[in-house]
């Protein structure tokens, strides 16, 4: 058996309920280990290269992949922003890790990314068989209306190998759980991110 790969899951505390769900599936049915911590007593008086190193080599230390659950006020907090840029970032101690995004219900989201090829488009969306390609911010932030600005500027990074999944696509088959994390961990490395938006200073 290969071992789980340590997750780090960034959101907002009204959507504690839905972060609840995720991690008590992964633990009871062995799909991924939860390694989140929170981080909101970081000093935000410290300059940005700072807090970005605090949070990949402090918080997210040995986690490989974060996902982004997104609700209806994700966009608006900068811890979560952070914790974006800090996933993307190599630390000192730790290198960047694999990104994927949930778009929770309230959202009214069922639109998808399958930034995986064509074994995560079988695996998650088999009945789907027009794929078309977005290159347009304007459209992209039409389809996620509530996705933080830095998804949208690696949504249209080709490098950046993004996934969005709608919640109720993950929890129709546990496995496509298991699968993304997997996907997404092993195109980690290969991921080259847009990290040039400066980090969130302030929620609105």
């Amino acid at each position: 058996m290969t071992s789980l790969h340590r997750v780090f899951v960034s959101y907002h505390h009204k959507d504690q309920y839905y972060k609840d769900l995720l991690c008590e599936a992964g633990e009871r049915f062995s799909l991924f280990v939860d390694w989140s911590v929170e981080t909101n007593d970081i000093d935000e008086s410290l300059p940005d290269q700072q807090i970005r190193r605090i949070i990949r080599d402090d918080y997210l230390r040995d986690s490989t992949v974060t996902i982004v659950l997104v609700g209806l006020e994700t966009r608006n907090r900068k811890h979560v922003d952070w914790e974006i840029y800090s996933s993307m970032i190599d630390g000192k101690v730790n290198k960047k890790s694999g990104v994927f995004v949930v778009m929770l219900p309230q959202t009214g989201s069922s639109q998808y990314v399958a930034a995986h090829g064509e074994q995560e488009k079988a695996v998650l969306y088999p009945s789907e068989t027009n794929w078309i390609s977005i290159d347009r911010r304007d459209e992209y932030e039409k389809r996620y209306p509530f996705a933080p600005a830095r998804v949208i500027d690696n949504l249209l990074c080709n490098t950046a190998k993004i996934s969005v999944v709608p919640w109720h696509v993950l929890f129709e088959d546990l496995n496509r759980i298991k699968f993304l994390i997997d996907a997404t961990y092993d195109d980690r490395e290969a991921c080259q991110y847009d990290l040039g938006r400066a980090m969130q200073r302030s929620n609105f």
